[in-house]
C-alpha cells in the first residue's frame, strides 16, 4: 500500500469516532469496505456496550458553579458534601475520604482504587483533566466503567479542567455539590473481522481498535493500527499461507477492551486454532521508538529483536502486557503481541484534539507496515508457527495485575 493510499484513509476517518456511536459504526462500515475493495470477504459483529445521555450536569463548588463534564454511566442524582483532595490512594489519605467529594489527581480511576474509595464511604469523586499552562479549555468525557464498579455501588463522578482543581485546593473550597442526570441504555459497537484462508484451519489473528476518545479523531490512536492491518492485507492477499490471517479490527478499545473481550468470548470454541495475535497499536508517527511488547515466551521477544537487527528496523522488545487488544488473547493463552511507535506526547499526543493526520509521516507507515508485514509473512508461512503456546508466569502476573484481578505489587 502506497502512501497515498495511507493518506486518503486517514483523511476520511478524520472525526471523533466514540464507543457506541452512529460515527463508530460509520468508520466500522468503511473499514469493511476497505477490505472487501482488497477482494477479501468481511463482517460486522455487533456486541452490547453501555451508554448514556448525559442531559444535565453541574458541579458547584461553595455555592458557585464552575465548568464540568458528568461521566457517563455513573448514575443521576443529587450530592453534596465536605471537599477532600486526595493525591495519593495511601491508607491514611483513602480513610480521610469518608463522606466526603474527592478530587484525585487523575483523569480516571482503577478498580482498586474505586473498591477503597467506596469502602471507605466517598460520597462523589472529581477527577481532572487537561494542562495547566498550554491555554486550552478542553474537558474530556469519560465514563464510569462496569468493570472498575465491579459489585460495588456507584457514586456521581465529574470531570474538570485541571485549571478548576487547582482553584478548588487554593481556594480552600469547603463544600462541593454535583447533580447530574442522565439516560443510561444498552447500546452496539462491531468488530469488523476480515480472512484470508490458509492451507491449515489454524490462524495468525491480527487486531488493532478503530475508536476514538470523546475529543480525538483518533488518527495516531489508532487509525494507524488499521491502516497498518490494511497494509498488511494488501501486501499478503491473493498469495497461499500456510496459516490463514484473520484481521479484527475491534470498536470500543478506549472503554476497556471492550471489542476485543468480546470477540475473545464469542469465539472461546475456537481460540485453540489461532497460534498468535498480533495486534497494532499506535504507528507511523514522525517521530517516536518502535516497540514490541511479547506476551508470550520469551524467544519470540528474543525473535523479534534478531529480526530487526537482520533487516535494519530498530525495535525495542521486551516481554510484557501492553495495554491494548492484544491482552485478552493472552489472557485466554493465545500468544500474543503488540507493535507501537511511541512519540512523546507533546509531539503526537492522544485522548484530545490534537490526535489529527499532521502528527503522522506517510513515509514512516510504510516502514513500519513493511517490517510488520515481513514479520506476520515469516509466521504465516511457517511449517510449524514456532511460537510455543505458552504464557510465562511473569505475564500471567501483570495479566492479573492488569485486569485488576490482583493488586500490583
Amino acid at each position: 500500500m502506497k502512501a497515498s493510499a495511507y493518506r486518503q484513509i486517514f483523511k476520511d476517518t478524520d472525526f471523533v469516532h466514540r464507543s457506541g456511536t452512529p460515527e463508530e459504526l460509520l468508520v466500522a462500515e468503511y473499514l469493511k469496505s476497505c477490505c472487501e475493495a482488497m477482494g477479501v470477504a468481511a463482517h460486522l459483529e455487533s456486541f452490547p456496550v453501555p451508554m448514556a445521555e448525559i442531559e444535565e450536569a453541574h458541579v458547584c463548588a461553595d455555592g458557585k458553579e464552575i465548568p464540568a463534564k458528568a461521566c457517563f454511566c455513573c448514575g443521576s442524582g443529587e450530592i453534596e458534601g465536605e471537599f477532600y483532595y486526595m493525591p495519593a490512594f495511601d491508607k491514611v489519605s483513602v480513610a480521610g475520604a469518608k463522606d466526603k467529594i474527592v478530587l484525585l489527581d487523575t483523569a480516571g480511576v482503577g478498580f482498586f482504587g474505586y473498591q477503597d474509595l467506596m469502602k471507605a464511604g466517598a460520597k462523589g469523586i472529581l477527577f481532572q483533566y487537561g494542562d495547566l499552562h498550554n491555554g486550552n479549555r478542553d474537558i474530556d468525557e469519560r465514563d464510569l466503567r462496569a468493570a472498575v464498579v465491579g459489585e460495588e455501588r456507584k457514586v456521581l463522578c465529574a470531570m474538570l479542567h485541571v485549571s478548576e482543581a487547582v482553584a478548588l485546593v487554593r481556594n480552600k473550597t469547603k463544600r462541593v455539590r454535583i447533580a447530574i442526570r442522565q439516560s443510561e441504555y444498552e447500546g452496539a459497537s462491531h468488530n469488523v473481522v476480515a480472512e484470508i484462508p490458509g492451507k491449515r484451519d489454524e490462524w495468525i489473528t491480527l487486531s488493532a481498535h478503530y475508536d476514538s476518545t470523546a475529543l480525538s479523531h483518533g488518527s495516531y490512536d489508532n487509525m494507524t493500527g488499521c491502516a497498518g492491518l490494511l497494509g498488511v492485507m494488501d501486501a499478503l492477499k491473493g498469495k497461499t499461507h500456510t496459516y490463514g490471517l484473520r484481521f479484527v479490527f475491534c470498536g470500543s478499545e478506549e472503554r476497556g477492551l471492550l471489542g476485543s473481550k468480546a470477540y475473545v468470548r464469542d469465539h472461546e470454541a475456537n481460540l485453540q486454532k489461532i497460534a498468535l495475535n498480533v495486534n497494532l497499536d499506535m504507528i507511523g508517527t514522525i517521530m517516536g521508538k518502535f516497540l514490541a511488547r511479547v506476551s508470550a515466551e520469551e524467544k519470540l521477544t528474543h525473535y523479534i529483536g534478531y529480526m530487526g537487527a537482520e533487516l535494519g528496523f530498530p525495535v525495542e522488545a521486551k516481554t510484557g502486557v501492553y495495554s491494548s487488544d492484544s491482552t485478552p488473547f493472552a489472557d485466554k493463552g493465545v500468544p500474543a503481541l503488540s507493535f507501537a511507535r511511541i512519540a512523546n506526547g507533546s509531539v503526537a499526543p492522544i485522548h484530545c484534539r490534537f490526535d489529527r493526520p499532521d502528527v503522522l509521516s506517510m513515509e514512516q507507515m510504510e516502514k513500519d507496515v513493511a517490517f510488520i508485514t515481513e514479520f506476520v509473512r515469516r509466521m504465516a508461512d511457517a511449517a510449524v508457527c514456532p511460537v510455543d503456546r505458552e504464557i510465562p508466569e511473569s505475564v500471567k502476573k501483570e495479566l492479573d495485575e492488569y485486569l485488576f484481578r490482583k493488586r500490583r505489587s
